[in-house]
């Protein structure tokens, strides 16, 4: 989608929980943005919000007060259910959601190693760089 919609990007920009699968401290997450950074051959920077902050996220506040509002009162009788009444959501100033339910399965349970981890061209910010670093393809 955003290859669409930014056509000349040479960068992207990610900002994350700071738990979870995508958190700060998760391997997999790095080596797989590593992965994609290769794919795009694209600079990938993330900014993870510090351990409880997430209501700082500006796409919470933006959005999901208004899904709550769409699928209120209907029943979530499925995954499709759930993904298409997300993605049928819109503000009143225009803003909209693009979901698509991913029914790919994924292995559990993957460990990277310390030498896997040390593959991971990392650069960190400044500023904590332990939630804020850039991957180079």
């Amino acid at each position: 989608m955003g290859k669409k919609a930014y056509p000349r990007s040479k960068a992207l920009l990610i900002t994350a929980d700071c738990g979870g699968s995508n958190g700060h401290r998760v391997r997999l997450w790095k080596v797989e943005l590593q992965k994609l950074a290769k794919e795009l051959k694209s600079e990938i920077s993330v900014c993870h919000f510090p351990p409880g902050t997430s209501k700082w996220n500006k796409i919470e506040h933006k959005m999901f007060s208004y899904i709550t509002k769409n699928w209120r009162g209907k029943p979530l009788i499925s995954r499709e259910t759930v993904v298409k009444l997300i993605a049928s959501t819109r503000t009143t100033k225009g803003l909209e959601i693009r979901a698509m339910l991913d029914e790919n399965a994924y292995e559990k349970g993957i460990k990277v190693t310390d030498e896997e981890l040390a593959t991971v061209n990392l650069v960190q910010a400044d500023f904590h760089g332990e939630w804020n670093y850039t991957i180079v393809p």
